[in-house]
């Protein structure tokens, strides 16, 4: 069997997750608008032919450096978010011997449900 993922989870080793994988997702929602705007700013500045310099270039590389470690984390777990204001993320896991995703949405309590990997989270079933 050819897979597309070195990981897979079960639904118990998704489920221990589910904590870290809430504080990322509220992390990424808190830091993603700022981040925006640090980047217009920036683009603002740079069209004008400033450099952003001082306080406004530490904050925005603070700020970058914490996405980028967040989303680091995310491929080191092989976790997939698929909409962060939504919650929702997808699992790599085996199931019946195909590679599939236990998917789980912010509000969910338990990992309980999965999708094929190519089908999204329109097509999710019953774990």
């Amino acid at each position: 069997m050819s897979c597309r993922y070195t990981r897979h989870y079960t639904r118990e080793e998704a489920r221990e997750l589910l904590p870290r994988v809430r504080r990322w997702l509220q992390r990424i929602r808190e830091l993603r608008p700022l981040q925006d705007r640090l980047d217009a700013e920036a683009a603002r500045m740079f069209a004008r032919g400033r450099d952003m310099g001082g306080a406004g270039a530490d904050r925005w590389a603070r700020q970058a450096v914490e996405l980028q470690g967040i989303a680091d984390e995310l491929r080191e777990h092989q976790i997939l978010v698929r909409d962060s204001e939504r919650g929702r993320v997808d699992f790599p896991s085996l199931l019946c011997g195909r590679e599939v995703f236990l998917c789980w949405q912010e509000g969910e309590d338990d990992v309980e449900y999965w999708h094929e990997l190519d089908a999204g989270g329109g097509e999710r079933h019953p774990v």
